[in-house]
């Protein structure tokens, strides 16, 4: 009988070779783009957008941006798009980018270290009168925004910034941003070390340079000697804070990983104690790390804070001395506790050369052009030709003679700029909110700036040292984790079951050596008209059931949920 024929055997599946993309990291060799983003950073920097600007768009008009430029590149140049009137909160995730689009801008110009003349300062609010409808808001990364501003307006601006020693260059976009300084770096009596001409240095060596313009996302840094650690040191990606070495002496203390928005990390130490003169050498090997190594597969995890989360502080050390710097850093000491609670630098206070800065609370960090070109103005009356800003959305006068200190206070006072304010005056902030920002879902200014004069009525007594920050959204620009009483805006219901706006309440949130994230109370949201009677409640019932000396974060972690709602 005859074989019965064998059915072929079946062929074995063949699997799909598919590269590993992993994270995106260039390190790793994945430079395809994994998202929008990277696709049009990679199909041109950032940075060659100011031709565009400048020989077409400002000459054809908004109409003729490319999509990629307006929502894109420009940022590389400090420029975003505002919100259009009138769109609601409840649309801000629903509606398209165009269709919140207005056809002006946000300007953001870049203050490294604060730092401005009374020169600079004057040009700063002169543009704010002429281009942008008097906007100049002081932000809490000591930079100047501008609203309303056309496109065909911005060369000239530029020129003008420009041509006093200013410049809006990688103020926004997937950059090296501004880089955070001590307001009083190089005056304070108590100053550690002056990181100035380590700022300086940066600027020249890394801004504007195409070698560090297409980083995964923002790279926030910091540089202080001040002992009251106040550049918030703790949320940046890369600060050196100031310390002396019992071998070495003054340098610095190197943090690495910070940051908040959703995602909040506090900073950490990577033990290692940095000289002044090779802080930009540090800095380089740190964000050519970022650069690197960074993720870029997932927007939501292109932070440094992912990666140091997920290196730790030994491998993230070790790679920065044996593949960047060649050679090992110094183990060092962690910085002192801060003796003072606010680190503001408001009031009046000696400098080490005998005569005195005046620091001064414009309200949540609203100014405007005229207010600017005043300060300018009063500051050159009183003896100085140098101005700062700080981190916590206030301003200070240098250089004041201490028989000009009085009528220089006086002279503040008269535009609203006190250097003497409440605790609710000296430690509310608020982000932009709703009125321009296109990822806001509340007001913010005006419901920061009504809260004080309502807290400042009912709580005339209060004097402990406080900090409230009003966020439009829940990207934390006005660091709405690490404040006494930190305000995320959102939709709530309110008694007749109506959307408004409102705000998910956070509690005991803290910087400095005890930093730590807020609490939140289960299911605690309040509506904007409610606030006032909440924070009221909550601080009444601090008040009554403190114990000496507490702070309001530590009565915070030991109240009850009741005392907190």
């Amino acid at each position: 009988m005859a074989a019965t024929p064998q059915k072929p055997a079946a062929a074995t599946p063949r699997r799909k070779v598919s590269r590993h993309r992993g994270e995106g990291q260039w390190a790793a060799g994945h430079f395809t783009p994994l998202n929008g983003n990277e696709q049009f950073k990679k199909d041109d920097d950032g940075l060659n957008v100011r031709t565009r600007i400048e020989t077409i768009y400002s000459k054809r008009g908004f109409d003729s941006i490319d999509p990629n430029d307006l929502r894109g590149r420009m940022r590389w140049w400090g420029l975003y798009t505002q919100r259009k009137p009138g769109i609601d909160g409840g649309k801000t995730a629903i509606l398209e980018p165009e269709e919140l689009d207005d056809k002006y801008f946000m300007l953001r110009v870049r203050i490294d270290g604060g730092r401005l003349s009374t020169e600079q300062l004057r040009v700063i609010g002169e543009i704010s009168q002429e281009f942008a409808r008097g906007t100049a808001d002081i932000t809490d990364r000591q930079n100047v925004q501008y609203h309303w501003i056309r496109i065909e307006d911005v060369p000239e601006i530029w020129n003008r910034l420009e041509a006093v020693g200013l410049s809006t260059t990688e103020a926004c976009g997937d950059t090296p941003r501004v880089v955070l300084g001590s307001p009083v770096a190089g005056i304070a009596e108590d100053e550690i070390i002056d990181g100035s001409p380590a700022i300086d240095e940066i600027q020249r060596r890394i801004i504007g340079n195409k070698a560090f313009s297409n980083l995964p996302r923002k790279f926030k840094s910091a540089i202080s000697g001040s002992p009251l650690l106040d550049v918030a040191h703790e949320i940046n990606d890369i600060a050196f804070v100031g310390v002396n070495h019992p071998e070495h002496g003054p340098g610095f203390d190197l943090w690495v990983g910070g940051g908040l928005s959703t995602n909040p990390k506090i900073g950490v130490r990577l033990g290692a104690w940095v000289p002044l003169d090779e802080v930009p050498d540090v800095y380089e090997g740190v964000i050519s790390i970022f650069r690197d190594y960074g993720y870029r597969r997932l927007r939501t995890r292109a932070r440094l804070k992912f990666l140091v989360a997920d290196w730790g502080a030994e491998k993230f050390r070790q790679v920065l001395e044996d593949e960047y710097l060649k050679r090992k850093l110094v183990d060092g000491p962690a910085p002192d506790q801060p003796v003072a609670r606010w680190r503001d630098h408001v009031g009046v206070h000696r400098q080490k050369d005998g005569r005195f800065y005046v620091g001064f609370a414009p309200r949540v960090g609203r100014v405007d052009g005229t207010t600017l070109t005043k300060i300018a103005d009063l500051a050159e009356a009183h003896g100085s030709g140098r101005v700062r800003t700080t981190v916590e959305q206030k301003m200070i006068v240098l250089d004041v003679e201490e028989a000009q200190v009085e009528s220089l206070v006086e002279a503040l006072e008269a535009l609203d700029l006190t250097a003497k304010p409440s605790p609710f005056r000296r430690g509310t902030m608020a982000c932009t909110g709703i009125e321009y920002c296109k990822l806001a879902i509340v007001e913010t200014k005006q419901r920061g700036s009504s809260l004080i004069d309502e807290l400042e009525r009912r709580i005339p007594d209060f004097d402990e040292p406080l900090t409230i920050n009003i966020n439009g959204c829940p990207n934390a620009c006005a660091r709405i984790q690490v404040a006494d009483i930190g305000l995320k805006g959102q939709l709530v219901l309110d008694a007749q079951g109506e959307q408004v706006e409102g705000f998910q309440v956070h509690l005991g949130g803290a910087l400095g050596l005890e930093a730590g994230f807020g609490r939140k109370v289960r299911g605690l949201k309040v509506t904007s008209e409610e606030l006032p009677d909440y924070v009221e409640r909550v601080l009444k019932r601090f008040q009554a059931e403190r114990e000496e000396g507490e702070r309001f974060a530590a009565w915070v972690t030991r109240a009850s949920e009741e005392a907190l709602s």
